[in-house]
């Protein structure tokens, strides 16, 4: 059995701009179908638009408040929504609160940086 911590993942930033903790994935745990990360935006920060031709996300928020665009479709988020991202479609997210934003993110498949797309 292997057990992943957070306080012991190492930090790194995606291609979106998001600082991420990866749980379960290529770098942690060796997860062949998913990954699990949590992901930190300071406050005012935001993601880059982007999709994943092959991912499906799902975010769930776990502290702050966020507004989340998804192919155009703007709503705030706050802890305890999850939001499901289809593959193909575009999305950012942004804190919006003083005490900035952290998710968590699952993807399947995992997540890889070749498999995000910018405008």
């Amino acid at each position: 059995m292997r057990i992943s911590s957070l306080g012991e993942a190492e930090p790194f930033v995606t291609g979106d701009g998001s600082t991420i903790r990866e749980l379960a994935g290529q770098v942690s745990l060796p997860a062949l179908n998913q990954s699990l990360a949590e992901a930190t935006l300071p406050p005012g920060g935001a993601t880059e638009r982007h999709y994943h031709r092959r991912a499906e996300e799902i975010y769930l928020i776990v502290e702050g408040t966020g507004r989340m665009e998804l192919d155009g479709d703007e709503r705030e988020v706050r802890p305890g929504d999850a939001i499901l991202i289809p593959p193909g479609a575009w999305h950012r997210i942004e804190a919006t609160g003083e005490e900035g934003l952290r998710l968590l993110c699952c993807c399947a498949p995992g997540y890889r940086h070749d498999d995000t797309y910018f405008e």
